[in-house]
C-alpha cells in the first residue's frame, strides 16, 4: 500500500515536471492534494500524513524558484505551501476520521444484524434447550470462534452443560478440564481468560486488543449468576473494546435463555410431580375401593366356610382372587407404560385373525350380544405386536358389552386409510359425557353415573392407549351420530405384496 502511493506521487511530480514551464502554483498544489487525499483514503492516517510532508518537499524543491533548492524568495511562496500543507493535513485528518466512523456505524450494524438473528433463532425454537443451541451457534460465529459452550447452574450450585456447538466435529479444549474450571469460576469473576500460553488469568482488562484461547462469561439474571459462557478457538480470539461490547449484549441473550431452559425444566418437574401426585390419589381410591370390595367379600365367605358353610361357595373366592390379580396387572402394566418399559416385538400380521381371535378371548362378556364384523374387501396386514394388539381390540369389546344394553349389537370394522389399518368398535351403549371425552384415557377414570353393578377400575383404556402408541398406533374416541361409542384403533400398514411370512 505504502509503495503504491509513493510511486504514485513520484508519477505525478513528473508528470508535473514535463509541463512545469505552463503551470501555475495552485494547479501544482490540487495535483499534489488529489494525490495525499487518496493515500489517506486508502491508507490512513499516516500514510496520508506522510505523503503530504513529501509532496510539501517537493513542491519547494521543484516547482518554486529557486529551482531544486529549498530556499524562497517570494514570501507569497510560504504562504501557498503553509497553506498547502495545512489543507493536506486537515483532509488526512477528516478522512481518517469519516472512514472511522464508517467502520464503526458499519460494525454497530454487523452487531445489530447478529442480535437480531439471535433473536429470531430464539423466538423460532421449538423449545428452550433448541433455542439455547441457536444461539451458541449465532454466538460463535459472532465471536469467530471454534466452539461455543453454554451451562446452566442448578440450585444445587452444580453446573451443567446446556449447550455445546463446535465448528468441528472434534472438540478444541479438553472437555473434562473446561466443565472443572467453570464449576470452579462461576460466581466468583465475571470474566475469565485462557491465553495462547496457557495461563488463566481473572478480570483481564481488553480495552486494548487481547488475543486468547478461551473465554469464560459468568451469566447473570437480574444480578444472580444462573450459567457461565465459554468460547475457544485454538487460533485465538481476538478481543477489544467492541468485541467487549458485543460479547455483553450476547451474554444477556445467553444468560436469559439459559433461565428460560431452568424455569421450563422446573415446570416440567412440577407437572410431572403432579401427575405423580394425580396418579397416587387415584391409586389410593382404587385400592381402597377395588381391593377391599373382593377382600371383605373373600374374608367372608372363608369365615363361612370355616364354620361349616358350603365348600362350593369357594367357587367366588377364586373369582375374587382372579379379580384382584387382573387389578395387579393392570396396575403393574401401566406402570411400566408410564415408565418406558414396554418394549412391543412387532410383526407382519392379518387384521382378520386378530380381529378372529379377539372375539374368541371376549365371547364371554359378549354374551346376549350380536356382534357384526366388516372387513374390507381387500386382505389387511398391518406391523404390530399381536399378544398387544389383541389385548387392546378385546379392552374394546369388553368395554362395549359392559356399557351397552343387554341385546344392543356392536360393531366391528376394519379398513385401509392411507398408510394405516383403521380397526374401529363401535356399540350403542350412553357414550362418553360431553367435555370428558379426553379423560377417558386417564388412568382410574370412571363415567360419572355408571351403573353400581358394572365392575371396572378404570385402567383398561389407558393400557390400550399406551399399548398403540408404544408400537407407532393411536387409539381415540368420538361419539356416534346414532348415539353410543366409537373408538378407532390405527396401526402401521403393510402393502399385501410386502407381507410375505406373515406370522401371528
Amino acid at each position: 500500500m505504502w509503495l503504491k502511493w509513493i510511486a504514485a506521487l513520484i508519477v505525478a511530480t513528473c508528470a508535473l515536471l514535463l509541463f512545469r514551464a505552463r503551470l501555475d502554483k495552485a494547479h501544482v498544489a490540487l495535483v499534489y492534494l488529489l494525490v495525499v487525499l487518496g493515500a489517506s483514503s486508502a491508507g490512513g492516517r499516516t500514510l496520508g500524513l506522510t505523503v503530504a510532508g513529501a509532496a510539501f518537499v517537493a513542491f519547494n524543491y521543484l516547482f518554486l524558484p529557486p529551482y531544486y533548492t529549498l530556499v524562497i524568495n517570494d514570501p507569497l511562496d510560504w504562504l501557498v505551501l503553509a497553506a498547502f500543507l495545512l489543507t493536506s493535513v486537515i483532509a488526512a485528518q477528516l478522512l481518517y476520521r469519516a472512514k472511522a466512523t464508517a467502520e464503526t456505524a458499519i460494525r454497530r450494524a454487523e452487531e445489530v444484524d447478529r442480535l437480531a438473528t439471535l433473536g429470531a433463532e430464539t423466538l423460532s425454537a421449538p423449545g428452550a434447550s433448541a433455542a439455547l443451541d441457536a444461539m451458541a451457534v449465532v454466538i460463535r460465529d459472532a465471536l469467530d470462534a471454534d466452539e461455543c459452550e453454554l451451562f446452566r447452574r442448578e440450585l444445587n450450585h452444580v453446573v451443567l452443560r446446556a449447550a455445546y456447538v463446535p465448528r468441528t466435529p472434534h472438540p478444541a479444549i479438553d472437555d473434562v478440564t473446561a466443565t472443572s474450571f467453570v464449576n470452579w469460576f462461576v460466581g466468583r469473576a465475571e470474566i475469565a481468560v485462557e491465553l495462547l500460553d496457557g495461563t488463566t488469568r481473572l478480570e483481564p482488562d481488553i480495552k486494548d486488543a487481547l488475543t486468547v484461547r478461551t473465554l469464560y462469561r459468568t451469566l447473570r439474571v437480574r444480578g444472580h449468576p444462573v450459567g457461565v459462557l465459554r468460547v475457544a478457538s485454538r487460533d485465538g480470539l481476538t478481543l477489544s473494546s467492541d468485541r467487549a461490547r458485543l460479547l455483553d449484549a450476547l451474554s444477556y441473550y445467553a444468560a436469559l435463555g439459559v433461565e428460560r431452559l431452568r424455569l421450563e425444566r422446573t415446570i416440567e418437574r412440577a407437572e410431572a410431580e403432579r401427575e405423580v401426585e394425580a396418579l397416587r390419589n387415584a391409586l389410593l381410591m382404587a385400592v381402597s375401593h377395588d381391593l377391599r370390595t373382593p377382600l371383605t367379600t373373600i374374608k367372608g365367605i372363608a369365615h363361612e366356610i370355616a364354620n361349616g358353610g358350603a365348600p362350593l361357595r369357594a367357587t367366588i373366592i377364586e373369582a375374587e382372587a382372579d379379580r384382584l390379580d387382573a387389578l395387579v396387572g393392570d396396575l403393574l402394566e401401566l406402570s411400566r407404560i408410564h415408565a418406558g418399559a414396554v418394549r412391543p416385538q412387532a410383526a407382519v400380521n392379518t387384521v382378520d385373525e386378530l380381529i378372529g381371535a379377539a372375539l374368541l378371548r371376549a365371547q364371554g362378556p359378549l354374551h346376549g350380544h350380536a356382534v357384526a364384523v366388516s372387513l374390507s374387501d381387500d386382505v389387511l396386514i398391518a406391523r404390530f405386536d399381536f399378544s398387544q394388539t389383541l389385548r387392546i381390540v378385546v379392552n374394546l369389546l369388553e368395554n362395549a358389552a359392559k356399557y351397552a344394553p343387554t341385546t344392543a349389537g356392536i360393531e366391528v370394522t376394519a379398513t385401509r386409510v392411507a398408510d394405516r389399518v383403521s380397526i374401529t368398535v363401535a356399540d350403542d351403549g350412553p357414550g362418553v359425557p360431553v367435555g370428558e371425552e379426553l379423560r377417558i384415557f386417564e388412568a382410574f377414570y370412571r363415567p360419572a353415573g355408571m351403573p353400581p353393578d358394572v365392575r371396572g377400575t378404570g385402567l383398561g383404556l389407558s393400557i390400550a392407549r399406551g399399548l398403540a402408541e408404544a408400537q407407532g398406533g393411536s387409539l381415540t374416541y368420538r361419539a356416534r351420530r346414532s348415539g353410543g361409542a366409537l373408538f378407532t384403533l390405527l396401526l402401521p400398514a403393510v402393502d399385501a405384496d410386502l407381507g410375505n411370512g406373515i406370522s401371528a
